[in-house]
């Protein structure tokens, strides 16, 4: 056995219990049955004390000990940078059935850090460069942790856990548990600590919940533009405070602009990934505090760049925009995880006349066309479901076309006078519209289109623009 390991194994003085308010991270289980526990005691955001418990093969409980070793008196930023690798080298090196050891090590670290991060305690003090990069472990993210990092700022990255379910395929969602075992490999071959903020319980309750919950009362809601707006990117500013950064960078393709009045979110240069309608409901608070740097440039410039620093994710596919979907499709995640069973319903025409039958209401959104299951000569749309009949309403395509919107919970960042269009879906072209409304919230809206629309489906987002400046946002009421 190499001598470094011995020495890791005769000196375990960390072996014990976790401590009161020790924060707890645990790896290990599976076919090879090596187990780790660390628990860290953090005071003024430095690891005061460590504690571990293993079990396992001998490698398994040297690299414990050396895991407990490197993290002790380190600062929780250093901590967050500590990889396998570090730990391994720490050793005196593992051989390849080995090197499982400092994985497990190095993974129950990070999981104890991201206990601490969502703590709410003071993880940082104030640094007048340093920077909070949302890493999701795409290709985006990536690039602009690469580009902040050299233009001289002091890089941190997070990554959010939303969503953890057998069904979902984790590889293709952004923010699974396999999303953030990318995304850390990849910030830490870039020399950048990663924190990974979990925020399952509240991603389910009010995103999932009323994702779930709109679709039994006969909507199309839009989940991400929710999530950005209430969940994720908030937790994430408020981290980057903890931290002592001065700012959230993200991968979005999104800019931020000040109008004089403050700052407000607008469309990024390339009109194929301009992503300012996911991005539109959050606060000008959280919009002031955000930077995107990938603002100027394409998608095929941005895999550029990627490729030329040799990023592990140059060439990764795209996520899917539904994380919690991936894998898998509707109906049946609205079974398992909102009750939503399919039931027999007319589908009837303008004229009140059933012309075939459907197997539920909540299969089915407005401007739908396939999968109707209705005989006819000509190509027939769903203008409308009804959750209480269980009725949906079919017709053609001019009977889609509307001109006046009903919106609600609309939220204006400036006066009604300064919107001069909106947009209605997230893969559509602006129209052009008005509305008559003050600065502030309102109940309800009705918004008024110069151009005819096809099609809005009630529960999705209205996003209110001047030019390519988003200056409000509501949810589809209604279409007039």
């Amino acid at each position: 056995m190499d001598s470094l390991l011995q020495e890791y194994l005769d000196d375990r003085t960390r072996i014990g219990p976790s401590p009161e308010g020790a924060f707890d991270g645990a790896a290990g289980g599976a076919a090879c049955g090596d187990l780790i526990r660390i628990s860290l005691v953090v005071e003024d955001a430095r690891i005061a004390a460590v504690t571990f418990d293993t079990e396992g093969c001998a490698a398994m409980q040297a690299a414990s000990a050396c895991a407990a070793e490197l993290v002790d008196g380190a600062t929780v930023i250093e901590a967050a940078g500590i990889t396998a690798g570090e730990i391994e080298d720490s050793l005196g090196g593992l051989s390849p059935a080995r090197k499982h050891a400092a994985m497990l090590a190095a993974d129950a670290i990070h999981r104890a850090l991201s206990s601490v991060a969502s703590s709410g305690q003071k993880l940082g003090e104030p640094h007048a460069d340093r920077v909070l990069v949302a890493v999701s472990g795409g290709v985006d993210s990536a690039v602009a942790a690469l580009r902040e990092r050299e233009r001289g700022a002091d890089v941190i990255a997070v990554t959010v856990k939303l969503w953890a379910d057998p069904d979902t395929d984790g590889a293709k969602a952004c923010c699974s548990p396999e999303a953030v075992l990318g995304a850390r490999a990849v910030t830490h071959s870039l020399g950048i600590p990663h924190f990974t903020l979990d925020l399952e319980d509240q991603f389910r309750r009010q995103v999932v919940g009323r994702f779930v919950s709109g679709y039994s009362e006969g909507q199309t809601p839009n989940p991400c533009v929710l999530c950005n707006g209430e969940v994720r990117i908030a937790a994430m500013v408020d981290l980057a405070d903890r931290l002592g950064a001065t700012h959230l960078v993200t991968g979005h393709y999104a800019r931020v602009i000040s109008d004089g009045e403050g700052s407000l979110l607008a469309a990024g240069e390339d009109e194929n990934k301009d992503q300012s309608y996911m991005l539109a409901a959050l606060p000008t608070e959280v919009i002031e505090r955000l930077s995107f740097p990938l603002a100027e440039l394409s998608k095929p410039e941005v895999r550029e760049i990627a490729t030329r620093n040799s990023l592990s994710v140059a060439q990764k596919p795209e996520s899917q925009d539904l994380c919690f979907l991936a894998g898998q499709n509707k109906q049946s995640f609205l079974s398992r995880h909102g009750g939503l069973v399919d039931r027999a319903g007319e589908v009837r025409n303008l004229d009140g006349e059933t012309v075939g039958e459907h197997n539920g209401h909540h299969n089915f959104t407005v401007g739908q066309r396939r999968g109707l299951g209705v005989a006819a000569g000509r190509p027939l749309y769903v203008l409308s479901t009804d959750a209480r009949s269980n009725v949906v309403t079919v017709g053609e395509r001019d009977d889609l076309t509307v001109d006046r919107v009903t919106v609600r919970n609309a939220v204006m960042h400036r006066d009604g006078a300064s919107v001069d269009r909106v947009r209605l879906r997230y893969r559509s072209p602006a129209v052009k519209a008005s509305v008559v409304a003050s600065a502030g919230v309102h109940e309800e809206l009705e918004l008024t289109l110069d151009e005819p629309f096809d099609g809005p489906a009630p529960g999705q987002a209205a996003v209110l623009m001047s030019g390519d400046t988003v200056v409000g946002h509501a949810t589809i009421a209604a279409a007039v």
